[in-house]
């Protein structure tokens, strides 16, 4: 799946003299929390709900209404959008795993989404992530979920997934990870069925060491 496929496209944006009011606004209508800033056509930053906040005065301030909402109003992007913000960006042709390790490396939420011709067409954010990842693992289906651990062979996924196809299931989906501390191979196997004793019965028998077994379904 590619971040051009979670991405919300024509995102909402900010220019360096935007005022703090008007930018709060946005993000109130909208309901979002961070709004690209542009310079020219040019992303140069991101102004989330955080800096709109600590640009306002404290409530402990002896202003009055209208002097803050002045103030506000006075107050522009350019006067509080971080002076050495690195602006990190991905392409709409990259996968979404990608986005993720970008993000969790640089500890931000956020991506503004470039085109080859550095024009920005879209934001994807950690939201945008967790809700690919769900339903790049079905679990909002019902299903099966059946833990174990694989040795390092091969035709290993081959047999599991001959044996799956033997008891006449269908696989939701499948995820396979090294388990360091067992020093094998641990696989998560989604059935769409909720009945997979069978399954489980034959992984068993075919020296297959099962951890878990988690049926899984939607309440209605």
């Amino acid at each position: 799946m590619k971040v051009k496929n979670r991405m919300l496209g024509n995102p909402i944006t900010v220019e360096l003299d935007t005022s703090v009011t008007e930018a709060s606004t946005l993000m109130k209508e909208h309901n979002i929390r961070r709004l690209p800033v542009l310079d020219k056509g040019k992303v140069i930053g991101i102004i989330t709900l955080s800096d709109l906040n600590q640009a306002a005065p404290s409530s402990a301030t002896t202003l009055s209404t209208h002097e803050l909402n002045y103030l506000l109003a006075k107050t522009k992007i350019k006067d509080i959008i971080p002076k050495k913000q690195k602006v990190i960006t991905i392409s709409p042709e990259k996968y979404i795993e990608t986005a993720a390790k970008l993000m969790r490396e640089n500890k931000i939420s956020g991506l503004p989404v470039i085109d080859d011709n550095g024009k920005l067409v879209g934001l994807v954010t950690e939201t945008d992530i967790f809700d690919a990842f769900i339903d790049i693992l079905g679990v909002k289906r019902d299903h099966t979920r059946i833990d174990f651990y694989v040795s390092d062979r091969p035709g290993a996924m081959a047999e599991i997934t001959g044996l799956v196809a033997q008891k006449g299931k269908s696989i939701t989906n499948t995820v396979l990870y090294f388990d360091n501390k067992k020093n094998m191979y641990r696989m998560v196997l989604r059935i769409e069925e909720l009945n997979c004793d069978d399954v489980i019965d034959a992984l068993k028998d075919r020296g297959y060491e099962v951890e878990s077994v988690i049926i899984h379904q939607e309440e209605l």
